[in-house]
């Protein structure tokens, strides 16, 4: 979309996050070629498994983990995917190690989580929810500080037996071009941050998972500065590269 004469990008800021630490060579830097205009909304994954499992919790994940080294298998949407490096920060937690299956679309994923042919994988309400009140998967949890409004009998990884304050989200902003200036920024995202508060648009989000974020550009700059250090890490750690 254009405003102001800049062209505005929507784009998955934890998937950009991730990208420098996967790739030897990109063809832009996503600090230095990117102002941060507005923060939109932000998402966290609950812990799909089959209807069927036997696992009622992420107690019994992690047990089964632990007693089938690398036998317990979880899905993502590819090799670098928010998923799989979120699994591998789960796996460093609990002291796990498991084999990840990577689909090339979600709902193959979700169709394999449902049918047992993988344990378990990372899921939104977006991307699971509709299997998930069909009754053909269940959430064990949900990878935030807190419940999720709308699926508040779903316990938070700590509350369900894992890690305490083991959080794993994805959020999404409006980015442009360097060089934006600051009083178009500014005006960028009052207008943004008043769409996002009217009452259907908090509907529309809030029946996919969405939860608003409306913290300042400045302050999204300083989550995303924390997610490409702590990515960084864990990527170095598991050894994960798509080149």
């Amino acid at each position: 979309t254009a405003a102001d004469g800049y062209n505005l990008m929507l784009v998955d800021a934890t998937h950009m996050a991730l990208q420098q630490h996967l790739y030897k060579q990109m063809p832009f830097d996503p600090v230095k070629d990117f102002d941060l205009v507005a923060p939109l909304y932000t998402t966290n994954f609950f812990i799909v498994v089959s209807a069927n499992s036997p696992w009622k919790n992420v107690n019994d994940l992690i047990a089964a983990a632990k007693a089938k080294d690398n036998e317990i298998t979880y899905g993502s949407w590819g090799i670098g995917s928010v998923a799989h490096v979120g699994t591998a920060m789960l796996e460093s937690a609990t002291g796990t190690q498991m084999r990840h299956i990577p689909f090339k679309e979600l709902p193959q994923l979700y169709t394999a989580v449902s049918t047992g042919e993988v344990d378990w994988a990372f899921g939104t309400a977006a991307s699971a929810g509709a299997l998930y009140k069909a009754k053909k998967v269940k959430f064990l949890a949900y990878a935030g500080t807190k419940r999720l409004a709308g699926y508040t009998d779903i316990p938070t990884v700590g509350e369900a037996g894992g890690p305490n304050n083991f959080e794993l989200n994805t959020w999404v902003a409006f980015y442009a071009p360097k060089g934006v200036p600051k009083a178009t920024v500014d005006r960028l995202y009052s207008t943004t941050q008043k769409a996002m508060a009217e009452p259907d648009v908090k509907e529309r989000l809030s029946a996919v998972g969405f939860e608003p974020w409306t913290v300042t550009p400045t302050d999204a700059l300083k989550v995303a500065e924390g997610d490409r250090l702590r990515f960084a890490d864990v990527v170095k750690k598991a050894k994960i590269s798509v080149d």
